[in-house]
């Protein structure tokens, strides 16, 4: 039995999309994809964000962000915390992506926020994934 990853889904997704050039790109709803998201969109890696209802649980489309010149916002997305592999981090111990210049989402008991909100609140919790 395989185990899906929907974080790791959503991440390859807006990799890809962003790689090659597109505007709009889809993926599956959850809480969890669309906390992620809503930190991407206040962090200025992506446009916006907007669910639409189906019959399921709804589909999430994102709207990529880019430079004048085409270059993405997103130059980097990395996985930590995997299903197999849990990753959990103190507060002293959050990590700093590219020195401060990315930003790590994580998951705590107080909901999903950036490494540094983490820092301000003194809470750690499980590293979900690299943004730069």
């Amino acid at each position: 039995m395989a185990l899906t990853d929907p974080i790791a889904d959503m991440l390859t997704i807006i990799r890809n999309a962003s790689s090659s050039g597109k505007e709009v790109c889809e993926i599956r709803n959850s809480r969890l994809t669309e906390e992620i998201l809503k930190i991407l969109k206040k962090e200025g890696f992506i446009k916006n964000y907007k669910l639409i209802k189906d019959t399921k649980q709804g589909i999430l489309r994102v709207y990529l962000k880019y430079a004048k010149d085409g270059t993405s916002a997103i130059f980097g997305l990395k996985r930590i915390s995997k299903p197999g592999l849990r990753i959990y981090k103190k507060t002293d111990a959050l990590p700093k992506v590219y020195g401060g210049l990315g930003v790590a989402i994580v998951s705590t008991s107080n909901g999903i926020m950036t490494d540094s909100e983490a820092r301000e609140k003194k809470v750690g919790g499980e590293v979900l994934c690299y943004a730069w």
